[in-house]
C-alpha cells in the first residue's frame, strides 16, 4: 500500500511543478515547471516557453512569478512559496528578489547556470530556500530530455 502525501507538504506541491515540467517535456521545452503557492493553495502554474513564445526570459518561474502576481493583484509576493523542479538561474534569482518571495524550494541543482554559484545570493536576504525536493525526479526528466536531443 503507497504513503499518502500530505497534501500541504514540499514534496506535494513539488510534485505538482513536476507536472508542469512534463508537459514542457511533452511541448519540446526544457523541462523545467513552477508553482507558485499562497497560504496552502496553488495560485500559479507554470512552466518553459522559451521556445513557444521565442523567448529566452519565458522561464517557468518568470512565468510563474508573473501569473501569481496578476492573480494577487500586486507585485510583490510575499508570505508566498515558489516551488520549481529545477534551481533558478540569476535572472529568476533576480526576479524572485524584486518580488520578494518569502520562499523558494527546488528540486535539482543546476551546477552549470544555477544562481548558488553566486556569492552574494541574489535572493532577497529573508527569502528562505528549500534544496533537493523530489531531486533525482526533476534531474532524471531533464537528463532525459537532453539524451533525446541528441
Amino acid at each position: 500500500m503507497e504513503e499518502a502525501i500530505n497534501p500541504f507538504s514540499d514534496e506535494y506541491f513539488m510534485r505538482q511543478a513536476l507536472e508542469e515540467a512534463h508537459k514542457a517535456f511533452d511541448e519540446g521545452e526544457i523541462p523545467v515547471g513552477a508553482i507558485v503557492v499562497s497560504n496552502n493553495r496553488i495560485i500559479a502554474r507554470a512552466h518553459n516557453l522559451t521556445e513557444r513564445l521565442n523567448d529566452v526570459t519565458a522561464h517557468a518561474e518568470m512565468q510563474a512569478i508573473t501569473a501569481a502576481a496578476n492573480y494577487l493583484g500586486g507585485k510583490y509576493l510575499k508570505d508566498c512559496s515558489l516551488y520549481v523542479t529545477l534551481e533558478p538561474c540569476s535572472m529568476c534569482a533576480g526576479a524572485l528578489a524584486w518580488s520578494q518571495i518569502s520562499r523558494v524550494v527546488y528540486g535539482a541543482s543546476d551546477s552549470k547556470r544555477g544562481f548558488t554559484a553566486f556569492s552574494p545570493s541574489p535572493l532577497h536576504p529573508r527569502t528562505e530556500l528549500v534544496t533537493g525536493i523530489l531531486e533525482m525526479e526533476s534531474a532524471n526528466l531533464v537528463k532525459l530530455f537532453f539524451a533525446k536531443k541528441r
